[in-house]
């Protein structure tokens, strides 16, 4: 059977993105046949669509670190034909044929049975930049992290971990400071809770310092660079960073001084290989104590507008959670 599907190529004059029709029988391997009813747009998806060696090496590929559908066919006793399943991390969309296509063939280990109260389409507007930003916050909470410890950073605010982020810590309870470049979004993260805003230069000031002033009770960080280092820097007694992104370096000036003198911790941040007992305790929560509406962070992408989107994460400049719906033709 054929399915629409978004196709990057390789080609002489560089990647090319169109969007074709493949067979089933192209699919890899698996345990599971899933129709995918939706996607979600992150910044890895863009990497992969730009041929970025790091994230893909083999063309043609069809992107997509996350998916969420119904289970058309199973070699597994745990699935049966029928069931909702969400898919993000392992190799999806990496070097297996992602969710940017109507049809996906994963290994069974690497699907979790939809949660009771959450849908596809919810699922996705969560996707593995929500689900990272819900990592971030349990991994501090689990290190001593409360709404008492002080105000928590969270960089990259507008992107889609960052914005999650805002509106998982405001709605438990904690004061929320964003860094954002979007002085116009400003408006934007108040609605998701944010109490205060730092610019990128302000996050960025004294990066030639071993320590800065105590202010953070914890920090979830998705920009990596001089500004997690500062970050870390300006952590109270104690309290943790979390550390999941790199997009403005992967690389900082680091000093020991505030992990000895200050008590303080670096945690890093995986939602690739994450066991997928642990995917789905995390799914569990975003579907029950941790639910939230984030209808107002969706932006719903098609596979023929996905190609723009891709340019626009990019550059910046795309806000919120990209949500792609795999139900229309166009």
């Amino acid at each position: 059977m054929s399915f629409r599907a978004f196709q990057v190529e390789k080609m002489e004059s560089g990647f090319v993105r169109s969007v074709i029709e493949r067979e089933e029988d192209d699919l890899p391997a698996g345990e599971l046949l899933i129709d995918v009813h939706y996607s979600s747009l992150n910044y890895k998806d863009a990497l992969s669509a730009t041929g970025n060696p790091g994230v893909t090496r083999a063309f043609p590929h069809t992107p997509g670190i996350d998916a969420a559908g119904v289970v058309l066919a199973s070699d597994d006793s745990e699935f049966a034909v029928g069931d909702e399943v969400i898919v993000i991390g392992f190799d999806l969309g990496m070097g297996t044929s992602g969710g940017f296509g109507k049809r996906i063939r994963v290994p069974a280990g690497w699907a979790v049975k939809m949660p009771q109260g959450m849908d596809a389409r919810a699922s996705m507007r969560i996707g593995t930049a929500g689900f990272t930003a819900a990592e971030c916050v349990q991994k501090l909470e689990l290190g001593g992290m409360t709404p008492a410890s002080g105000p928590v950073l969270v960089t990259g605010a507008t992107g889609g971990v960052g914005s999650v982020a805002v509106k998982l810590l405001a709605q438990l309870g904690y004061e929320v400071v964003a860094v954002t470049g979007k002085s116009d979004k400003h408006d934007f993260l108040r609605a998701l809770g944010a109490a205060e805003f730092m610019t990128r230069e302000q996050a960025s000031e004294g990066a030639e310092k071993p320590l800065l002033a105590e202010r953070w009770g914890g920090v979830v960080d998705t920009v990596g660079g001089d500004i997690l280092f500062n970050a870390v820097k300006s952590l109270r007694y104690g309290c943790s960073a979390a550390a999941c992104g790199l997009v403005a370096a992967p690389n900082f000036a680091a000093s020991v001084l505030p992990f000895i003198l200050r008590h303080v911790n670096l945690l890093g941040i995986d939602s690739v290989q994450l066991p997928i007992t642990e995917k789905s305790a995390i799914w569990s929560r975003l579907a029950t104590d941790w639910r939230m509406d984030l209808s107002d962070l969706e932006e719903i992408l098609t596979l023929d507008s996905l190609s723009a989107a891709i340019d626009r994460i990019l550059a910046g400049q795309m806000v919120g959670r990209g949500v792609v719906d795999l139900n229309v033709d166009s």
